[in-house]
């Protein structure tokens, strides 16, 4: 099951009065190679649970907790740099997600649904795409995603020899191979092709060198040339590690470049009295509306803003007064640092609505960008 599967599925889980946990753990060791989440499990998660009634849900938090740590011992994979935890044993939930790319740091909120801003931010910042290392001989497709490469498919051309003939000889000679050549790239657009559908892919970032890419761009479906982000130099031969990296720093900085022109389309939609939407409160009605094409929320949670008093006040009520929210995580310092609680909860609203209705999310990493319009924009489908 892929992340973006995991988090429509959490989406759907309907708020409960119990509390559920969603905990979020940089399971990254330190220099002398131990785990170095179990100090911030002990403390937050037992001063959590004291806050509870002894009887009913305290005893609910006691049969997670307890789950939470035996699945840490017996069943983490040592090799992962990241794991969120979702649970609720009176809802009869508990669901983990392992994690190759790293969690900033930690985090446990405690409330009636899944936190999943962590979780989608995660998605945002480690898409889904492929990686194409292309020369005439051999070719590479790469699918990469959330921090790991899980496919790694070549391609190979027809080997051929130079030769020393001259005259019409030669030119029939570099006739056949520029057949060869081009043989090859079409096969490996065909592949590309296989791999976008079955993959849902729709990020491409190509390299090859300067005989092999104007090939392929000729060959390229205009729906496959739209997908290509970038183009850059490295070779066909080159390591998952150095592929991976590479083409993800330019994967990067396509995105920080996309994320202006995204944030100044929805503002100007909305100026214009079109199909965009700036704010908290107009962001999360388009949502309910069903709307919204494309959620730009900022990347940095204490960015957000908050909704309006009224609308802020029927979001409470409409919560189980014996559920009790909180959050901490903990800052690169150590330092425990306390969640806005209403941010925390709009955040939520956002991102589960977004999945409920099919809408794109989009992590905005310059906060800067969003920071006029309380961190959140949309661009919309259509207009009520």
């Amino acid at each position: 099951m892929t992340l973006e599967d995991q988090l429509q599925r959490l989406a759907e889980f309907e708020r409960v009065p119990y509390p559920v946990i969603s905990l979020y753990l940089d399971t990254r060791p330190n220099q002398h190679g131990r785990d170095q989440f179990q100090t911030f499990l002990r403390k937050e998660l037992k001063a959590r649970s004291a806050t509870y009634p002894a009887q009913g849900d305290r005893e609910s938090l006691e049969r997670d907790l307890e789950r939470i740590a035996q699945y840490l011992d017996h069943e983490l994979d040592r090799a992962s740099n990241g794991v969120a935890i979702f649970a609720c044993d009176a809802a009869k939930l508990f669901e983990t997600v392992q994690l190759d790319a790293p969690l900033e740091n930690h985090w446990l909120y405690i409330g009636d649904q899944p936190h999943l801003y962590p979780l989608a931010r995660l998605a945002s910042k480690f898409p889904r795409y492929a990686a194409v290392l292309a020369d005439t001989r051999r070719t590479r497709i790469l699918v990469i995603a959330h921090g790991s490469i899980e496919d790694d498919a070549a391609i190979a051309g027809v080997k051929t020899r130079r030769t020393t003939q001259g005259g019409m000889s030669q030119a029939r000679y570099q006739r056949h191979i520029e057949n060869y050549h081009l043989q090859h790239v079409k096969e490996v657009v065909a592949a590309l092709e296989r791999t976008v559908a079955a993959e849902g892919i729709d990020r491409i970032v190509i390299a090859g060198d300067p005989v092999v890419l104007p090939l392929i761009r000729e060959q390229l479906p205009k729906h496959l040339a739209d997908m290509v982000v970038d183009e850059i130099a490295l070779a066909a031969d080159a390591s998952q590690k150095e592929a991976m990296s590479k083409t993800f720093a330019s994967l990067q900085q396509a995105d920080a470049i996309s994320d202006r022109e995204k944030v100044d389309a929805a503002v100007g939609a909305y100026r214009s009295g079109g199909l965009g939407v700036v704010g908290p409160d107009a962001t999360l009605l388009a949502l309910t509306n069903g709307q919204v094409d494309e959620l730009l929320i900022t990347a940095s949670l204490g960015q957000l803003g908050t909704l309006r008093q009224s609308r802020a006040t029927d979001m409470a009520v409409a919560n189980d007064a014996a559920v009790v929210e909180s959050a901490v995580t903990e800052t690169a310092a150590g330092e425990p640092a306390n969640a806005d609680m209403g941010k925390v909860r709009l955040s939520d609203e956002l991102i589960t609505k977004a999945q409920q209705t099919g809408a794109r999310v989009q992590f905005i990493e310059d906060s800067s960008l969003l920071a006029p319009y309380g961190g959140v924009a949309a661009t919309l489908r259509y207009r009520i």
